[in-house]
């Protein structure tokens, strides 16, 4: 009996015993793959540092950011410098100046961009020195004698009433002898491409303002050489059966001012209907914000030319 419970107690402590070497190679083993993984997530994380000095990587193109030169462009172009220095001169309300170096510009640059900006600067410094009482050399300091009226005026310098008085800054027509005016006397014309929709002014030849325009779908603006006739401020529409559409009124397409040329019907006028500028979509005149055609209207007296080409 005492040999039996030895024996039995021999294999159960050799259970036991299988049990431990079992139970102690499973932790070695977990303990092992846990330290080869650490290992290898270490010597990852060493392998690409994160060092202050390391640069950070190009989120753009930096060839990409840089400027194309135009190669048509000579590197010694002065359009760039003239326009500075007629950026100056208007920041500086030297007016006349600016206008000059914005000449320069289109006379000497080949630069499309900068003859783009220095047209956009005289549409602004030119309708400011010919619209206020600046000097330029255009202007004539005239002293009001008796018998003088604004029309008769007018008249002698080839310019509109509205001009003098703008120009002059006067809120009637009434002057009175001895006081003195700045009368602009010039020559205006005026040209307007249909491909562009676009009309510009000249005053004695040289560029004054770019305006956008429409003008007539299916080419019905007529092309040629043409002269201001007539001009009417708030407009009466006379339609095509004989109608008349008063000034004011919804169905009125010609806007705030009319200016006639010498082809019966046609003209250049305003609109109210804005978004009909820069296309092709009028009965056939020449259509123009009310704003800037209130401009063309103060400007442009009759016996002005006007060139349309295609």
């Amino acid at each position: 009996m005492t040999d039996m419970f030895l024996s039995q107690l021999n294999r159960n402590r050799s259970r036991t015993g299988c049990l431990v070497v079992a139970a102690l190679a499973v932790v070695l083993l977990a303990g092992g793959l846990f330290l080869l993984f650490r290992s290898t997530d270490d010597d990852r994380v060493e392998t690409a540092p994160v060092s202050p000095e390391t640069p950070a990587a190009e989120t753009t193109d930096p060839e990409r950011e840089q400027p194309v030169r135009d190669e048509t462009v000579p590197a010694d172009d002065p359009g760039t410098a003239l326009l500075q220095q007629a950026r100056e001169a208007k920041a500086a309300e030297r007016y006349a100046a600016a206008r000059d170096y914005a000449w320069q510009v289109l006379d000497e640059s080949r630069d499309n961009r900068a003859r783009t900006q220095a047209e956009e600067l005289l549409n602004e410094v030119n309708i400011t020195l010919v619209m206020n009482p600046w000097p330029m050399p255009e202007k004539v300091d005239y002293t009001i004698q008796r018998g003088d009226t604004l029309g008769g005026l007018a008249r002698r310098f080839n310019t509109t009433i509205e001009l003098i008085q703008r120009g002059n800054r006067l809120s009637g027509s009434m002057i009175r002898q001895g006081d003195r005016l700045r009368i602009l006397d010039a020559e205006f014309s005026v040209h307007v491409n249909k491909t562009r929709n676009d009309l510009v002014v000249y005053m004695n030849d040289r560029f004054f303002k770019r305006y956008d325009v429409g003008t007539g779908e299916y080419q019905r603006t007529p092309v040629g050489e043409f002269t201001i006739t007539e001009r009417i401020a708030q407009p009466t529409w006379w339609r095509p059966d004989g109608r008349a559409v008063p000034y004011g009124t919804t169905n009125n397409v010609l806007g705030t001012h009319w200016l006639s040329i010498d082809v019966p019907g046609y003209g250049i006028h305003g609109t109210w209907e804005p978004d009909s500028i820069g296309y092709q979509s009028s009965a056939g005149c020449v259509r123009l914000l009310n704003e800037d055609i209130e401009e063309l209207y103060t400007l442009l007296p009759t016996g002005v030319p006007v060139v349309i080409e295609d």
